[in-house]
C-alpha cells in the first residue's frame, strides 16, 4: 500500500465529513469518532457531494436527495439499489489521516 498523508485528525470534526482532492479524485473523509472512513465524494444518484451529508451510524445521507450510502462498503442502502461508491482504506498515524489509493483503482 502507498499511504498518502491527507490532514490532521483535528481538521475533521466528530460526525462530519470533509472533501479532499487527490490527483483527479474527489474523496470524502468522515470522522465517526472511533475511526475515519473515506469514500468517493459523489453520490451515484445525481452526483451530490457526500462530504456535505449527514452521518447516521456508519452511513451518510446525501444532501441532495437523501440517498443513504454505507461508509464501510460504499453500497447504497436507501433506496434499495445495486449502486455503490468507491471506498478507500484509511489509517491514522499519530494525528495524521492517511488514505491509500490502489494503483489499479479506476475513478468511478
Amino acid at each position: 500500500m502507498s499511504w498518502i498523508r491527507i490532514t490532521n485528525t483535528e481538521n475533521i470534526p466528530l460526525r462530519e465529513g470533509r472533501s479532499v482532492r487527490v490527483g483527479d479524485r474527489d474523496i470524502a473523509i468522515f470522522n465517526l469518532g472511533n475511526r475515519f472512513l473515506a469514500v468517493e465524494n459523489r453520490c451515484p444518484h445525481n452526483g451530490g457531494p457526500l462530504a456535505e451529508g449527514i452521518i447516521s451510524g456508519k452511513t451518510v445521507v446525501c444532501p441532495l436527495h437523501a440517498w443513504k450510502v454505507c461508509l464501510e462498503s460504499g453500497a447504497v442502502k436507501k433506496p434499495q439499489s445495486d449502486a455503490c461508491v468507491m471506498t478507500y482504506p484509511v489509517e491514522t498515524v499519530g494525528d495524521i489521516i492517511c488514505i491509500d489509493i490502489p494503483a489499479n483503482a479506476c475513478a468511478a
